[in-house]
């Protein structure tokens, strides 16, 4: 069970999780600071947390370590999470403790500056279904300041011996490289000035002691619920401490609070974990699954989208074709890609001019809609809201719509520009054609796309130009969460050139996630892996493609790709019209496969394995093997399962063998892989009654 506690003798703060305890106190400076994150502890041993800090080793030391918000006042040298200019001149908040809200799981704590009408709020949630301890800040001012750095939340781990950093790096096709390094002394920034959460890094990190495995250690791990530019700061002192902070927006952007305004950070979630990543991750899933993600348990559909198979080529009749394939080999949801509209022939023309092309389409929409019902599939759409070509009614039209400044040239990526949707009449207008889209047609599901990131991110004319930053991102989230709302059964999944807007924030308000614009099976591997320490299986959208795949040109079999998307919730982008019927029926059977076991992928829960992964749900354990390249004599070492009862009895579906659960933990057993490079296997095992 979550509660608050507050101990007002000892003026200490106690948040339970149904496993952890986030423990904060006030110091004799009204300065609220981290006591405890870790194990449970009662209310008894929390008040008797030590709290005071050890005097500076010399004057050119100073606090900080612990703090909750590190702002700039007094001799704080640790990289500020709250800067505030006030008129005067005045930096810094100086903390006067004002009272505290605690309402079931959620706790607001509430101060005021000593000098000037300025207010923060510090809250923190907790629930009874989760390990995460939510937090994030919100300011109040009487007069006008200038905002430097807002973040929202700052975390403290313990005092170890070591600290290892765990982060995910890549770029376009090659997102969430998991990197695991020794925290260096300093601080290592981590960040996205995209206007992304991005490709290059995602808002998310684990730190352990350099002794977590992926079942054992203590891991301390951060994720932000943003997606645009953000920055994470860590920090690990010579004294031998680590710390954090973070939040929206990067380096460099200041805007404005005028008197009686309010502003409000994205949520920065936390989740210790006493038993490895592996534990950690399974928290994050179970959090994402109940808190984050807007319709958890409604099994993902198999899909089959388009793009790979025609590109640009999309016409009424190609489209027909391609679905009634997906139909016969057992897609549930058909998505029609990008070149459906406007003058769209190509990436140089058309975003923007959103109706569909009269050339491809002579009817409309509706005929191919009709078409693919008929078929027994949902109908999806891709979109891409946020961008504009120059060559385009639209941009003919508003040319002052997009992002821009004053005697810079506009900077093309992909041929396209960055629409303000921080403008409310670029809002508006975004909002109502997608409104009207949707209205107008039977459709089930959009492909939201982002294809390029911010540049001459500047509003001529505009209040406050660096609010844009913030305010863009927030305009996406109002007009995904008007277009849920005005349409119940709409499902959307969230793509920027793949993976480039991965984040709680988004994740919020779609079903699923488009991983990578890589489909190499291959690759998706490590993608896979990096994605989910964080995210949940059931948001990871993967399909299986051809072979050679467009983008690396790797030959794998049929099996391998579906194998290696099976994690995920399972979709199709092969160009079907050129598959073999013997293709087809394996895609078929594949698929059927799928559908049996999808509960327990999208829905069980997860532990990676050393060349595979593991899904359990209930009685039923689906396992997936892989291996890539080969060298000639290489043993193939037995997966050795998880979590499994010691005591059962675990009888393979397909070939009838039973195994012993403590045989399976301890000693493995060794998948049925065929020879050769890209081999894989997938095995499901059903616990026997006693």
């Amino acid at each position: 069970m979550s509660s608050v506690t507050f101990d007002a003798a000892s003026r200490t703060y106690v948040l339970h999780t149904p496993s952890t305890c986030y423990v904060l106190g006030l110091d004799d400076g009204d300065v609220p600071v981290c006591l405890h994150w870790g194990p449970e502890l009662t209310v008894e041993q929390a008040v008797t947390l030590p709290r005071e800090q050890a005097p500076p080793a010399s004057s050119f030391d100073g606090r900080g370590a612990g703090e909750e918000l590190v702002t700039e006042a007094g001799a704080r040298f640790d990289p500020p999470s709250l800067q505030i200019a006030f008129p005067d001149g005045v930096r810094g908040v100086d903390w006067r403790h004002l009272g505290h809200t605690i309402d079931g799981g959620g706790l607001t704590v509430r101060f005021r500056d000593a000098l000037h009408p300025f207010e923060v709020d510090l809250h923190y949630r907790v629930h009874p279904d989760s390990d995460a301890v939510e937090r994030w800040t919100t300011l109040r001012t009487e007069v006008p300041v200038t905002v430097l750095r807002c973040d929202s939340a700052a975390w403290s781990v313990p005092a170890l011996p070591g600290y290892r950093l765990s982060h995910a790096v890549g770029g376009w096709s090659a997102e969430n490289g998991l990197r695991r390094v020794e925290l260096a002394v300093g601080e290592t920034v981590l960040t996205s000035r995209r206007g992304l959460s991005s490709h290059h890094a995602n808002p998310w990190l684990m730190l352990d002691g350099g002794d977590a495995t992926e079942k054992h250690g203590e891991v301390w791990s951060g994720a932000l619920a943003w997606s645009g530019s953000w920055r994470v700061t860590v920090t690990r002192t010579p004294s031998g401490r680590a710390t954090w902070t973070g939040g929206a927006g990067h380096e460099g952007l200041t805007w404005r609070m005028e008197p009686g305004e309010e502003w409000t950070t994205p949520v920065f979630a936390g989740v210790y974990a006493p038993d490895g990543f592996g534990g950690a991750s399974r928290r994050w899933h179970e959090h994402v699954a109940r808190h984050v993600l807007p319709v958890p348990d409604e099994p993902r559909p198999v899909l089959y989208n388009a793009w790979e198979a025609v590109g640009f080529e999309v016409a009424e009749d190609n489209q027909k074709e391609l679905a009634a394939l997906a139909a016969r080999v057992g897609a549930e949801l058909f998505v029609m890609d990008d070149a459906w509209f406007g003058g769209r022939t190509s990436d140089r023309a058309g975003l923007g001019d959103w109706w569909p092309n009269p050339a491809r389409f002579p009817r409309g929409l509706t005929p191919l809609i009709d078409e693919v019902h008929r078929l027994g599939m949902r109908f999806g759409l891709w979109v891409e809201p946020e961008m504009v070509n120059p060559d385009s009614d639209l941009y003919r039209a508003h040319p002052d719509w997009v992002l821009h400044m004053p005697g810079r040239p506009r900077t093309l990526l992909r041929n396209q520009l960055v629409l303000n949707l921080a403008r409310q009449d670029v809002a508006d207008w975004a909002h109502t054609w997608l409104h009207k889209l949707v209205s107008e047609h039977a459709i089930d599901f959009l492909k939201w796309d982002c294809n390029r990131a911010f540049t001459e991110a500047g509003w001529p004319g505009g209040p406050d130009q660096d609010r844009l930053w913030i305010k863009h991102v927030r305009s996406v989230y109002s007009i995904m969460d008007r277009l849920r709302a005005d349409h119940p059964h709409l499902r959307i999944e969230a793509c920027a050139g793949g993976g480039g807007r991965t984040d709680l924030g988004i994740m919020s308000r779609t079903d699923q996630v488009w991983t990578s614009d890589n489909t190499d099976a291959h690759d998706r591997i490590a993608i896979q892996r990096g994605f989910s320490q964080i995210y949940p299986a059931r948001a990871m959208a993967a399909w299986v493609t051809d072979s050679p795949n467009p983008l690396t040109r790797r030959r794998t079999p049929l099996a391998f790709r579906f194998h290696v998307a099976m994690a995920g919730a399972l979709g199709l982008g092969g160009n079907l019209l050129e598959w073999s019927s013997a293709e087809l029926d394996e895609a078929a059977a594949l698929v059927a496969v799928y559908k049996d076991i999808r509960p327990v992928v999208q829905f069980g829960s997860q532990h990676r394995l050393d060349y595979g992964v593991q899904h359990t749900l209930g009685d039923r354990v689906v396992v997936l093997a892989w291996r890539g390249p080969v060298a000639h004599g290489a043993p193939l070492v037995p997966l050795r399962l998880h979590a499994l009862d010691p005591l059962g009895r675990y009888r393979d579906e397909d070939t009838g063998r039973v195994h012993h659960g403590a045989v399976l933990m301890s000693s493995g057993f060794t998948p049925d892989l065929p020879r050769g490079d890209y081999a894989s296997a997938l095995v499901r095992l059903r616990k026997e009654n006693p």
